[in-house]
């Protein structure tokens, strides 16, 4: 198949496909006679592998090695399992600071009259030097 049979079933844009070969996550495509791209089913099967993995938030590093687990029969799935939990680990953490970054652009929202007047809170605690002292 081409690139934009292989993107339209993957879910991927060509130029992300190209972008991962150039990268060495997925092995060169053979090239036809006329110089395009021709991608296999199983080159396929981990362009799909992969969008998976972004979809949920991995690198894509993280990713590039989930496909050599993938395709390592010597793998445990211990290791596996690890990563995974090192990775919700690092969303919690993420979650966190989203949660505070609300609380604190709400605190400042309400701390803003939110009128025609040119006196305005938020503006005057981001300009601050000590911006996260007078936020929180």
């Amino acid at each position: 198949m081409n690139i934009s049979q292989a993107a339209k079933l993957s879910g991927l844009s060509s130029k992300t496909i190209r972008f991962y070969e150039q990268q060495g996550v997925i092995g060169a495509a053979v090239r036809a006679e006329n110089g395009y791209r021709v991608y296999s089913e199983q080159q396929l099967q981990q362009l799909r592998f992969i969008k998976r993995a972004r979809d949920l938030g991995f690198s894509l590093g993280q990713s590039r090695e989930l496909l050599e687990l993938l395709h390592n029969p010597q793998r445990r799935s211990a290791e596996v399992k690890a990563r995974v939990l090192d990775h919700v680990d690092q969303i919690n953490q993420q979650l966190e600071q989203l949660t505070q970054m609300r609380d604190q652009l709400l605190t400042l929202s309400h701390q803003c009259r939110g009128d025609d007047s040119a006196d305005c809170p938020i503006l005057d605690a981001l300009s601050c030097d000590r911006a996260d002292k007078e936020i929180n």
